[in-house]
């Protein structure tokens, strides 16, 4: 397993909780996922937790960067209904 390197930590902005204006959520398919951990490290935001693989919704853009570069595709982006 890789060392937690915490390059940034999810906060409010400027303009508030940025997950507010997400378009797509990543949707983590479970069973599939072996917690490489890969996605947690691409993520601009750091809000992948990688040993519950919960995504904090409250500060996740949905920039679908996760899901490029899951190397299982167990990451989906579905359209946000509001």
């Amino acid at each position: 397993m890789m060392p937690k390197i915490t390059i940034s930590t999810p906060k409010e902005a400027a303009m508030g909780l940025t997950g507010s204006w997400r378009t797509f959520r990543p949707v983590v398919n479970r069973e599939a996922c072996n917690r490489c951990g890969i996605c947690a490290m691409y993520c601009p935001d750091a809000v992948i937790d990688q040993d519950t693989m919960e995504i904090d919704l409250v500060y996740c853009k949905g920039c679908g960067i996760c899901s490029n570069e899951c190397p299982k595709k167990c990451i989906e982006m579905v359209r946000e209904e509001h």
